[in-house]
């Protein structure tokens, strides 16, 4: 059976870090270091105007030079935002990261912000599931299924 974001989130959980778009770059980081996070979704209320990243600061704040403690998240984060559905499969999302070349995807279900994905934890939820799997298969061969 083929997994979906929405079992995904189920298991991670659905907060999603926002930040407003008129707040400094500064506070962003701060929020970022804080929760140990890479990204933060900048969003108005309950629309989401794009996403804020690790790589914007790089190639936005600190390549261009840009004060960090004036410069408005709205004037450095990326508006082309990538988001998927929850009925999205596991193996979709990887591929639309991949493609993409983005480590983040909102997750938009009927207009309606209802999660965030990482890479870190697609790869997580693929890694925990072949270990399952591995293990029934082995206990299959040796003799020992069911468990």
């Amino acid at each position: 059976m083929k997994e979906t974001l929405d079992a995904v989130l189920t298991d991670k959980g659905t907060k999603v870090h926002c930040v407003v778009p008129g707040a400094t770059v500064l506070a962003a980081v701060r929020k970022m270091n804080e929760e140990h996070i890479g990204a933060l979704l900048v969003c108005d209320g309950s629309d989401v105007l794009g996403i804020f990243t690790e790589r914007d600061i790089l190639c936005r704040v600190i390549d261009s030079p840009r004060d960090p403690a004036t410069t408005t998240v709205a004037e450095v984060m990326t508006t082309d935002l990538v988001a998927v559905s929850p009925d999205t499969q596991v193996e979709e999302a990887m591929a639309v990261i991949t493609e993409k070349r983005c480590r983040h995807l909102p997750v938009i279900d009927g207009g309606k912000l209802v999660g965030l994905v990482s890479i870190g934890d697609l790869t997580h939820w693929v890694s925990r599931h072949q270990e399952v799997h591995i293990r029934d298969l082995v206990n299959f061969i040796t003799g020992k299924y069911p468990v």
